[in-house]
C-alpha cells in the first residue's frame, strides 16, 4: 500500500548563484532560489526565459556550469559534484507524460521499483489518482487526463524527495486541464512532497503555487506569494505577465504622476520624468457623474461573471474596465472614470511589450 509522507519533514530544494548557457546564450543568470520543505513553488515566465533549464539542472539531466544546487542538506550539483538523476531522489512529470507504450498502467507505475515495492505502491497510487481498475490498460487506451495522472503516479511511486513538473497540463484541453489541475493539487497536498512546477501560464501558477518565482531572460525578477506578486509586482514586466493591465504613460510632478486617467499620488520620480502607468481593468470604475476624467464606451463584452468594457479616453487612447455582473454602460455612452489606488502601478519607462512578444 502506498503511504504518503504527510507530517514528515522533507528536504527542500535550493539554487545558489546558478548560471547556465547554451551555445553562448545565457539561459540562467546568477539565480538564487529556495523552496521550503513541502512547499509548492511555481517557476513562471515566457517561452525561452530559462525555466525548463532550471528544472533540468535540478533533475540532473544537464550538468551545472556555475553555482550550486542542494536537495535538503545534500549538494547534488556544483562544487565538483554532479549526482545523476537516479541518485537525487527526484520525481519527474513531463509535458508529454513520456509513458512507456508497451507497458500497462501498472507496469508504468512500477517501472524501476522492486517487486516488493511495486506490490505496496501500485494499488494505493491508482486509488489516489482515481484510476482504480485501470491496472491492465495501456497508455493508448487512456484519455489525456488519465495519462497525466498515470505519469504523476509513476513519479510519486519511489517516494521522491522532490517532485519536478514541466508544463504538466499544457497538452490538455481547457476543461480537462482545470479538473486534472485540481486533482493534482489535491494529491500534492496529501503527499506533502516538495514540488517545483514549471509553467508559462500565470493564472495556473497563481492557482497552484504557495509561492511564485518569475523569470525573464534567465534572471529571477521576483519571488513571493501569489497575492504579493500580483498586487506588488517588482517590475512592469511582472505586472503585465501576471494579468491584464491598461498600459499608459504619464509624467512625474512633485508627489504625483499626471496620467490620462487622472493624477496618481506617488513619489520617487524626477519632475518631468516620463513613466509607465499600469492599471488593472478590475481597478477601474465607471460612473455617470463625478469629477473623474471623461471617456466614451466603445464596446462591451460579457465574459462569464463580469463584463469587459472598452473605453476611449479624451486623448484618444483606449482602456478596458472589468465590471462585475452583466450590467454595463452601452456603447456610445459618455462616462466618468475613477480608479482604486492599489490597482495603479507606476514604473520607470520600460520596453515591456517587446519583451513579452519576443518569440520563443
Amino acid at each position: 500500500m502506498f503511504v504518503p509522507k504527510t507530517g514528515c519533514r522533507m528536504p527542500g530544494l535550493s539554487f545558489a548563484g546558478v548560471s547556465h548557457s547554451w551555445a553562448g546564450e545565457q539561459a540562467l543568470a546568477n539565480v538564487d532560489l529556495d523552496i521550503a520543505d513541502g512547499e509548492i513553488l511555481c517557476l513562471v515566465g515566457p517561452s525561452g526565459c530559462g525555466k525548463t533549464t532550471a528544472l533540468h539542472l535540478a533533475a540532473g539531466l544537464e550538468r551545472l556550469q556555475q553555482g550550486e544546487i542542494r536537495i535538503g542538506d545534500d549538494v547534488v550539483a556544483g562544487s565538483g559534484v554532479h549526482r545523476p538523476p537516479e541518485e537525487r531522489s527526484v520525481g519527474l512529470v513531463f509535458q508529454e507524460f513520456a509513458l512507456f507504450p508497451h507497458l500497462s498502467v501498472a507496469g508504468n507505475i512500477a517501472f524501476g521499483l522492486s517487486k516488493r515495492e511495486a506490490g505496496r505502491a501500485v494499488g494505493g497510487l491508482l486509488a489516489m489518482v482515481g484510476l482504480e481498475g485501470c491496472e491492465r490498460k495501456f497508455p493508448h487506451m487512456l484519455s489525456g487526463g488519465e495519462q497525466q495522472r498515470v505519469a504523476l503516479a509513476r513519479a510519486l511511486a519511489p517516494r521522491p524527495r522532490i517532485l519536478l513538473l514541466d508544463e504538466p497540463f499544457s497538452g490538455l484541453d481547457v476543461r480537462l486541464r482545470e479538473s486534472v489541475r485540481d486533482q493534482t493539487l489535491s494529491i500534492l497536498r496529501e503527499v506533502g512532497t516538495t514540488a517545483l512546477i514549471v509553467t508559462h501560464d500565470a493564472e495556473e501558477a497563481m492557482y497552484l503555487g504557495d509561492r511564485i518565482a518569475v523569470l525573464q531572460e534567465g534572471s529571477l525578477l521576483q519571488i513571493g506569494t501569489p497575492v504579493e506578486v500580483y498586487r506588488q509586482p517588482a517590475t512592469a514586466f511582472v505586472a503585465r505577465f501576471l494579468g491584464d493591465v491598461n498600459w499608459l504613460h504619464g509624467t512625474a510632478e512633485p508627489g504625483r504622476v499626471v496620467s490620462p486617467v487622472g493624477d496618481v499620488i506617488v513619489g520617487g520620480f524626477r519632475p518631468g520624468e516620463r513613466v509607465d502607468v499600469l492599471i488593472r481593468p478590475e481597478g477601474l470604475h465607471l460612473t455617470g457623474t463625478g469629477s473623474g476624467p471623461g471617456a466614451r464606451v466603445v464596446e462591451r463584452r460579457h465574459v462569464g461573471h463580469s463584463t469587459l468594457v472598452t473605453l476611449r479616453l479624451e486623448n484618444g487612447e483606449t482602456v478596458r474596465a472589468r465590471i462585475p455582473g452583466q450590467t454595463a454602460p452601452e456603447p456610445g455612452r459618455d462616462v466618468r472614470i475613477r480608479f482604486e489606488d492599489d490597482a495603479v502601478l507606476v514604473y520607470p519607462c520600460t520596453h515591456v511589450a517587446e519583451a513579452l512578444s519576443r518569440p520563443a
